[in-house]
């Protein structure tokens, strides 16, 4: 992929991230706040928290390689402790599932109920964990053919950019 066609497609890319961010998981989390009770849907809304709080991560990650791409200043010394510390946070808010899954049954009187929309929660759960991984670890995200290429060629996953750019100290 060449730096101009990178450039085109952060351009839409990231802001579709902040999109998911900021709009469709606070509304879906809205909406079942609206329609449900608090006791009943708290996991799906635990897994709704990380995930927005690891989208905001990466389209923050995607704006910052768009500034690094077309040459606008940003404070890398800055930004690379706030991904440390993003990452670390995950990893705590991760081992925390078990524990708010635990709280969910005992809410629900040790039963899964369709109330509690529990697949979906541990659905969601499981996309925050996905999340993490795609952008802390391996990029599990294969929706350009240089990534597909690259998948069978090597057969094995990429390391995701921002685990790379942590590594190397660089934004």
């Amino acid at each position: 992929m060449t730096k101009k066609d990178l450039i085109k497609r952060l351009k839409w890319y990231y802001p579709m991230e902040g999109l998911h961010a900021f709009i469709t998981f606070p509304l879906i989390g809205i909406y079942l706040l609206f329609t449900n009770s608090f006791v009943d849907i708290l996991f799906i809304l635990y897994g709704l928290v990380l995930c927005i709080f690891i989208l905001f991560q990466g389209q923050h990650y995607w704006k910052l390689k768009l500034h690094r791409l077309t040459g606008k200043a940003f404070d890398q010394n800055k930004n690379l402790l706030f991904f440390r510390k993003s990452k670390k946070n995950n990893l705590f808010m991760i081992g925390l599932i078990p524990l708010v899954f635990i709280i969910q049954l005992y809410f629900s009187n040790w039963e899964v109920k369709t109330e509690n929309l529990m697949l979906w929660a541990i659905i969601v759960n499981v996309f925050g964990i996905l999340e993490h991984i795609n952008y802390y670890n391996r990029q599990l995200m294969i929706d350009n053919t240089s990534d597909l290429n690259y998948v069978i060629r090597n057969r094995k996953l990429k390391i995701a950019s921002l685990a790379k750019d942590l590594l190397e100290n660089k934004i």
